[in-house]
């Protein structure tokens, strides 16, 4: 809570969920000690049904809505024309470029004029993610950024969520760890990482297996290719 509170005295302050498992956990905590934080999800328009339905009960359960974000129409018209749908598992810059016309590009709208920004990030989350702090200066967006849930376990956040009896997305329950856009979003086998399902098919094409981030926490990157690609 202490990162919570400080980020609330960082106003004007943005949470930007996306209806995760760390995002439920962090809205049940900015909800129930009433902090002045604006809660907001990107709405992808690729979202499953499962999360779309979260959503509402969320809201209804908690008497608090969450702001829908979506791409602007024109930057998904210049998207449709540029690439069909499946063009993103056929390259990873096909892909950069969804990823940032439907997440990155709205995302930094909202973040415009803002001091600090809230995630659910958690260091044991993915090998790309092992160094997160609970406070860093955001280089691509220019603020603030707290991520109060950094040092919790996969075990200390369901307890938490047990615990609080907090509503979570149901495609936990069959199978899934990490959920993002339906295309991009599989279950994960027993003895797969948490974030296998996302993207997979670029992890089996690479070596390394790290394609793991949409580009909103590495929005410097996803940024630029989005321009280079707009105005190529």
């Amino acid at each position: 809570m202490r990162a919570l509170r400080t980020a609330a005295a960082h106003t004007p302050c943005v949470f930007a969920s996306s209806l995760s498992a760390e995002d439920m956990a962090v809205f049940h905590m900015i909800v129930r000690a009433d902090l002045p934080i604006q809660t907001i999800a990107l709405d992808t328009q690729r979202l499953p049904s499962a999360t779309l339905a979260l959503w509402q009960e969320v809201e209804a359960y908690y008497g608090r809505s969450i702001k829908r974000v979506s791409a602007v129409f024109l930057d998904t018209c210049k998207l449709a024309e540029t690439q069909p749908d499946g063009d993103i598992y056929e390259t990873r810059t096909a892909r950069e470029y969804c990823c940032s016309v439907r997440k990155t590009k709205p995302l930094g709208r909202v973040l415009a004029g803002k001091k600090s920004w809230v995630t659910g990030l958690r260091k044991s989350q993915s090998a790309s993610r092992t160094n997160i702090p609970m406070q860093e200066w955001d280089t691509a967006f220019k603020l603030e950024k707290f991520n109060p849930l950094a040092v919790w376990s996969d075990q200390a956040l369901w307890y938490f969520i047990d615990q609080q009896k907090i509503p979570v997305n149901a495609l936990y329950e069959k199978g899934y760890a990490s959920i993002g856009c339906e295309p991009c979003t599989r279950p994960i086998r027993f003895d797969e990482h948490p974030r296998a399902g996302r993207w997979w098919w670029e992890n089996i094409a690479t070596a390394s297996g790290s394609a793991t981030e949409c580009g909103i926490h590495v929005a410097h990157k996803a940024l630029s290719k989005q321009d280079t690609k707009v105005t190529a």
